[in-house]
């Protein structure tokens, strides 16, 4: 049995083009996706940043549920400590009672944007801290047993909202495993503590004590990579050099006084140790024809001791993203292409 396919889209805003494009982009992908086999696809909360159009992430996820039909779609992930719970609990439950079954939310505690940005969403620099209590306060509203005497959350679904804790290092899989909630490791921008953050997620689950639809009785894993298929193998591994060259020139770029660095520039830096700790964010990686990305692929799900694989596709270009969902989805589900 193949492992499930999803799709992490960052929404990106390439150069030269609007989010009003971007957004057209994220529409045809989901729906590229959902024709093609893909479980989920899932959007990422970010602020600031030029190039991801994802800032409101459960407006996006609104639109194009609404240009969808049956693919799952959520967050990956909320921010929550940008958030008070109920907000983000009478969010949800509205696009659970639009779209019932189809939503699911991701949760991070990081701030997804820098320092400056929290400032201004005004967001409590120890908010982090309380993270834990917010999950379990978030859950009480979206599942009908709140934690506050006398609030709950309105609308609310008559189905549960399912909720996933996201992370990156050992606090979200111990977080995960404490509540028996599902764990998705972002190992595919931060790549180094993926096999001992699964291992101790895995080891220490706790099935909740609770009973229903989103209750888990095993762990599940979900792990992030980066993926461009192509027709071409040759086509495939330019486009990844253009995707590392543009993430690594965001980084280093940041500010609208920001040096603009040329491709050369970039690939001198890329070979300083700072070029290379940046280089290994992408470590999970592939591109190439469909049979190539699926060797990858499933030695990755292997290796990460997954349940399920979401996968960015890293294409600049929107045409070259769908067919990359397609030639992927061909070769890892024998989806029709």
């Amino acid at each position: 049995m193949s492992i499930p396919l999803s799709i992490l889209d960052l929404a990106p805003i390439a150069p030269g083009e609007t989010a009003r494009e971007s957004f057209a982009a994220s529409v045809a992908l989901a729906q590229t996706a959902e024709k093609n086999g893909y479980r989920r696809v899932w959007y990422a909360e970010h602020h600031n940043m030029p190039t991801i159009a994802s800032s409101a992430t459960s407006v996006l996820i609104g639109h194009v549920a609404a240009h969808t039909s049956s693919i799952r779609l959520g967050a990956g992930g909320v921010m929550l400590p940008n958030h008070a719970p109920l907000t983000i609990a009478e969010q949800f439950g509205t696009l659970e009672t639009l779209f019932p079954g189809r939503i699911d939310l991701g949760l991070g505690r990081a701030p997804g944007s820098d320092q400056a940005t929290m400032r201004a969403m005004r967001r409590d620099p120890m908010s982090a801290d309380s993270f834990p209590q917010d999950v379990v306060e978030l859950q009480g509203y979206l599942w009908g047993e709140s934690r506050v005497p006398d609030v709950q959350a309105v609308p609310r679904a008559s189905t549960r909202v399912p909720l996933y804790i996201l992370g990156s290092s050992l606090f979200g899989a111990q977080l995960a495993a404490m509540l028996g909630l599902p764990y998705a490791f972002a190992s595919h921008f931060s790549p180094d503590a993926l096999h001992e953050a699964v291992a101790l997620y895995r080891r220490e689950f706790t099935p909740a004590d609770l009973t229903g639809d989103g209750v888990l009785s095993e762990p599940w894993v979900i792990a992030g990579a980066n993926v461009i298929a192509a027709d071409d193998p040759a086509d495939a591994r330019e486009q990844l050099t253009t995707t590392r060259r543009a993430r690594v020139r965001g980084m280093i770029s940041r500010g609208p006084a920001a040096p603009e660095y040329s491709d050369e520039q970039i690939d001198a830096f890329l070979l300083t140790p700072n070029g290379h700790q940046l280089a290994n964010m992408m470590k999970y990686s592939v591109a190439g024809t469909g049979d190539e990305v699926r060797d990858f692929l499933e030695n990755f799900a292997a290796t990460a001791n997954a349940d399920e694989l979401i996968v960015a596709h890293q294409s600049q270009h929107v045409a070259e993203r769908l067919r990359s969902v397609e030639l992927t989805a061909d070769a890892m589900l024998g989806a029709s292409v």
